[in-house]
């Protein structure tokens, strides 16, 4: 787009072994004669790739040491995953049921010398009938219930026993009333199924939203003031207008035709600047940028207006790597001194797991210098979603709306309260004093499983008919067992629900009584604008996905780091050209796209669209069936993007010539199925799961043709049906 050229070469069997980006940076890959990767070489960076007798992966070195280890159980499910960062062993642990769903996740960091366990968090996840992961078990929470009727379809959510959030919904199952407490949130759509308004029994929240033929959205009307969007004819945000009772701000965003950001026009007439041919931004209105051959920002550093006199005052930000490019180290100087320091751990997985910072302040003497006390924040993790934020003063937890990353309900807990539920579990009190002497004994894996079992029943006062007749072919009743059981403390928690924006950025935090006890306001890629926080509350949650860090003002993004101020990662993308052409962008209409992984934008739409979509993808990617069609879709070359449908696109269809699936969320899909031998079919609503099956399967290529025209159908939907036990399609 900017004139520069990437280059790729391929073997004789048309695979990749090097790619030179735009910027020059070159990559290397071998395989061996089954086709696996073993070495990639990456700027005189070196790995190599071991694996198993079952082509399963068990290691991989760099430069020669040993970074990360898989080890899986005998049914060859993955079971713990480990490496070293900044010297601590990070391990995060699966544990599955019968039928190869994840049921636990558990993060643990040890002590780089003594091997001490610092931190570990565990998610627990269980199903219901349909296969539905309707009950999470957050660490340290009671259970989080989602209530769904029909196919699935969300209707309230239970912290414990307790009843937080109702929603209630239209003839096509899309959100229309949300309820918390004393909290409602009404939503209405326009008849293309756009999102429309959303009202609020506080009139301060209210949101219009106008939308063009095209399917952008062009102007958010609230009572405080109004914003219109203006775009490029390739949809990419170039100006905003503010209007309010006083205010009237033109915001405008120059950038060049690969989405890199120029010089305000109106600001700087006398620039000469047209693009940036590497994508690698080396000066804006503020400060000067340097990069390394990877590509990583390394340094920024305040820029000096010409003619003001220099003072040497500028400070200047740098930034270390480790080998997988994440950020493990960063300062912050100002006259050749630290201001800040800090240094970052992660797990195997490239999630952050913990962040330790120095501040400067003034020692025994009365000199400034970097303090000796860190202050150290710790993170745990469901799957890609970051739940749990703790300090030494503090537990912050989060509860996502299901499949997404806007975030539902914000419940806090005092480390002091923390402190008073630790206890010990059934199986633990009854090793302990269970030998004959009154000492201590060792129980089986099995045994312990059972009374880990029996110990959730009791607690949750739903003990199973299989666990009573255990307990009496033991000559024991629950009773009995609860009296060995120690006492649970339940710790005062302050829960607020999260108020979001059409694209999952919080706006307000709402107590149980409706009142609005933290509020703020950002621009279009996430900058703060103004806040409001008279309790002090902790809200760290900016674009999905993202969390601000304050020390150096970056938002942490899963994968890599976003900087606001420039509204792009300071990271080159680490899925390549499948994230874009531009791999330092973020999307460029944050109006309507966001990145909460930090890889690519692969759902557009309205929030309900995009949620409905992502539901629909992860059930299709959690069979092991759907898992290899998603595994093949996001391993090639192209970005494919899900999205609702748009004007002149009527119906479900996939455009290959824009790797784009259009679906139609308000249709049932009806199809006729199997009703059993020698009957006819009859036509039965399909799962959208199963519709994006279908539509997937000719984005590999197959036709609705052959017999019937169902070559399609009995190579993608079918077998995707049958895995979830559902009856087979008959008829096209």
């Amino acid at each position: 787009e900017n004139g520069s050229h990437t280059t790729f070469r391929y073997d004789v069997l048309d695979r990749l072994i090097q790619e030179t980006g735009f910027d020059g940076r070159t990559q290397r890959y071998h395989h061996d004669l089954t086709g696996k990767l073993i070495r990639s070489e990456d700027e005189g960076l070196v790995t190599h790739w071991h694996y198993d007798e079952a082509d399963r992966i068990t290691q991989r070195t760099v430069k020669g040491e040993t970074a990360e280890q898989w080890r899986y159980d005998e049914r060859g499910w993955l079971t713990q995953i480990s490496h070293l960062s900044e010297g601590h062993r990070v391990t995060v642990h699966y544990g599955y049921d019968e039928k190869g769903r994840l049921t636990g996740e558990r993060q643990t960091v040890h002590h780089p010398e003594t091997e001490a366990l610092l931190w570990q968090h565990e998610t627990r996840h269980a199903y219901n009938a349909q296969g539905l992961a309707n009950r999470c078990i957050p660490d340290s929470l009671p259970a989080v219930e989602w209530l769904t009727y029909g196919s699935g379809w969300l209707s309230g959510m239970k912290l414990g026993d307790t009843p937080l959030v109702e929603y209630t919904r239209d003839r096509l199952h899309r959100e229309t009333l949300r309820s918390f407490g004393r909290y409602e949130l009404t939503t209405a759509y326009t008849p293309a199924g756009q999102l429309q308004s959303q009202h609020l029994n506080s009139l301060q929240y209210d949101r219009d939203y106008t939308w063009n033929d095209n399917g952008e959205l062009i102007r958010i009307s609230s009572p405080r003031q109004t914003r219109s969007y203006s775009y490029s004819d390739t949809g990419r945000l170039t100006g905003v207008h503010t209007t309010a009772a006083n205010l009237d701000i033109r915001i405008p965003y120059a950038t060049d035709p690969a989405g890199n950001r120029l010089p305000d026009p109106e600001l700087h007439p006398d620039s000469t600047l047209s693009m940036w041919p590497d994508n690698r931004i080396a000066r804006d209105a503020h400060y000067l940028y340097r990069y390394d051959r990877h590509g990583r920002l390394t340094e920024k550093t305040d820029l000096i207006p010409e003619g003001v006199i220099r003072t040497d005052d500028e400070r200047t930000h740098r930034y270390h790597y480790d080998s997988r490019h994440r950020l493990v180290h960063y300062t912050r100087t100002q006259y050749a001194e630290p201001l800040v320091e800090s240094r970052y751990l992660y797990d195997p997985l490239g999630r952050r797991v913990a962040k330790r910072v120095w501040r400067r302040e003034r020692d025994l003497t009365g000199w400034m210098s970097l303090s000796r006390k860190q202050e150290v924040t710790w993170y745990g993790w469901d799957g890609d979603r970051l739940t749990t934020i703790q300090n030494d003063r503090t537990r912050i937890q989060t509860v996502y709306q299901p499949g997404s990353f806007t975030p539902l309900i914000r419940v806090e807990t005092a480390t002091g309260e923390l402190a008073k539920t630790q206890r010990r579990s059934l199986a633990d009190a009854l090793q302990q004093s269970g030998g004959e002497d009154g000492g201590s004994v060792v129980f089986p894996p099995v045994l312990v499983q059972m009374l880990d079992r029996l110990e959730s029943e009791i607690l949750a006062d739903r003990v199973s008919e299989e666990s009573r007749r255990w307990l009496a072919s033991c000559g024991l009743t629950v009773e009995q067992i609860q009296n060995q059981m120690d006492p649970v403390y339940t710790p005062a928690r302050k829960i607020h629900l999260y108020h979001c924006d059409h694209r999952g950025l919080p706006l307000a935090l709402v107590s149980t009584e409706g009142a609005t006890e933290w509020c703020a306001e950002y621009d279009e890629w996430g900058n703060l604008l103004n806040e409001e926080n008279p309790h002090q509350l902790q809200q760290l949650i900016r674009l999905p996905g993202q969390q601000y860090d304050e020390e150096s003002g970056l938002y942490y993004n899963r994968h890599r780091y976003y900087d606001p101020l420039q509204g792009r990662y300071i990271t080159q993308d680490p899925i390549g050209l499948k994230g874009g052409w531009n791999f330092y962008q973020y999307p460029l209409n944050p109006v309507s796209g966001f990145d909460p992984l930090g890889l690519k934008v692969s759902f557009q739409g309205d929030e309900s669209t995009q949620k409905t979509l992502k539901e629909a993808y992860k059930a299709v990617a959690e069979t092991k069936f759907g898992h290899k069609i998603t595994e093949e879709l996001e391993s090639s070359e192209h970005e494919y993007i899900f999205r609702g449908l748009r004007k002149g696109i009527n119906q479900t269809c996939y455009d290959d010539t824009e790797y784009s699936f259009y679906i139609d969320i308000d249709n049932d899909h009806s199809s006729c199925v199997y009703q059993g031998k020698n009957k006819a079919c009859a036509m039965k609503p399909t799962l959208l799961s199963v519709v994006l099956a279908h539509e997937m399967g000719h984005a590999k290529g197959m036709k609705d043709d052959g017999t019937d025209s169902m070559a399609n159908v009995d190579k993608y939907e079918n077998p995707f049906r049958k895995e979830l036990g559902l009856p087979a399609r008959m008829k096209y």
